[in-house]
C-alpha cells in the first residue's frame, strides 16, 4: 500500500524540505456527532480513530489535516494517542481563527488573544514542541471565501512563526486579493479552499499557485456533508472499475501536480478505498467528460432558477 500512496507522487513545501504525499488524510471525521452538532465530541467508537490514523500513516501517508475546533479538542487529542511520537516524515497541518460555541456553532476568533491561544491549545493536545504548517482561516464568511484585510490576524501567526512555534504558515477559505496580501507578510506554503469535480471556482487560482510552487489542498474534495453526485462520474467509476469516489480523488490528483488531496474518513473500509485512488489513472477522454461534469451542473442550476 505505501508503493501505492507513493504512486501520486510528492510535493515539496515551498521554503522547505519538507515533502509530503500528495495523498494525505483529512482528520475532521474522527470527532463525534451530538445531535445536530456535527464534528463535535468523542467519536462512538475511538479505537476504530485511532486504527484507522495507524494504518494510514502505515500505508505512506504523511500529510495529515487538522484543527483543534475539531470536538473542539477531540481529534488532536486522538491523533496523539495514535501517533506520538510522531515519525519523522509525518506532517501535521491545522488552522486557526474558528471557536465553537456550545451550540456547536463555528465562531470567528481571529484576534491576538484568541488565535495565541489557538496555536498553544494545538501544541498542547498534539503534543508537540513547534506546529509544522499553520493555516489561517478567513471568518469574514464561514462556508465560502469573502473579502475583507487578514493582515492583523496573519501578523500575529508571522510574530509565533519567529518566535519558532510555527515552521510554516498556510491560508484557508481565502480569495486571491487575501493571497496576494499575505504574501507581502510572510512566506505561504498552502492554500486551502473548498474544491472539488463540481465546485471549480479556483480553477485559475490553482494554476497561479502551482507557477509560485505553492500547494493547493482542496477541503471537502468528496462533496463534504453531501457526497458528490453525478451521472459522468458513475458511468466514469464504471468504466474504471473503481468507485465514484476514488475517481473524483484520483481526477483532483490529475488535474495540477500542487493538489494535495485529504480525504476524511472514520473507516477503515473507506479508508483504503481512497488510499487505493492513488494508484488510479484517468484516460484522457474520461477526464474529458469528467471536466465537464461543472459545466453541466451550473447548467442545471441556471435552469432551476430561470
Amino acid at each position: 500500500m505505501v508503493q501505492g500512496v507513493d504512486l501520486a507522487g510528492s510535493f515539496t513545501l515551498s521554503g522547505s524540505s519538507r515533502s509530503v504525499n500528495r495523498m494525505g488524510y483529512g482528520a475532521m471525521q474522527l470527532a463525534g456527532r451530538d445531535g445536530n452538532k456535527l464534528v463535535w465530541g468523542p467519536p462512538r467508537d475511538v479505537d476504530g480513530a485511532i486504527a484507522v490514523l495507524r494504518e494510514a500513516v502505515a500505508s505512506g501517508v504523511n500529510h495529515i489535516d487538522t484543527s483543534d475546533f475539531y470536538g473542539p479538542h477531540v481529534t488532536n487529542q486522538i491523533i496523539r494517542k495514535a501517533l506520538a511520537p510522531y515519525p519523522a516524515d509525518l506532517v501535521i497541518v491545522t488552522k486557526v481563527s474558528c471557536r465553537r460555541g456550545d451550540d456547536g456553532s463555528w465562531i470567528p476568533a481571529m484576534s491576538r488573544e484568541e488565535l495565541t491561544g489557538a496555536v498553544r491549545d494545538n501544541l498542547c493536545n498534539l503534543g508537540l514542541d513547534v506546529l509544522d504548517v499553520v493555516n489561517l482561516r478567513s471568518m469574514f464568511s464561514v462556508h465560502q471565501p469573502a473579502e475583507g484585510s487578514i493582515e492583523a490576524p496573519l501578523t500575529v501567526l508571522a510574530e509565533l512563526r519567529q518566535r519558532g512555534l510555527i515552521r510554516h504558515i498556510g491560508l484557508s477559505n481565502v480569495t486571491p486579493a487575501q493571497i496576494a496580501e499575505a504574501q507581502r507578510i510572510v512566506p505561504i506554503v498552502c492554500v486551502q479552499n473548498h474544491y472539488n469535480l463540481a465546485h471549480r471556482a479556483d480553477d485559475a487560482l490553482i494554476a497561479d499557485l502551482a507557477r509560485e510552487g505553492i500547494a493547493y489542498v482542496p477541503f471537502f474534495p468528496l462533496g463534504g456533508f453531501t457526497p458528490l453526485q453525478s451521472g459522468t462520474l458513475s458511468e466514469a467509476a464504471s468504466q474504471l472499475d473503481a468507485t465514484p469516489m476514488q475517481v473524483a480523488l484520483a481526477w483532483l490528483l490529475q488535474r495540477s501536480p500542487n493538489i494535495l488531496v485529504i480525504p476524511g474518513t472514520s473507516s477503515l473500509t473507506h479508508l483504503r478505498e481512497n488510499l487505493r485512488a492513488a494508484t488510479l489513472q484517468i484516460p484522457a477522454e474520461v477526464l474529458a467528460d469528467l471536466d465537464a461534469v461543472s459545466r453541466q451542473d451550473a447548467a442545471v442550476s441556471t435552469a432551476r432558477h430561470s
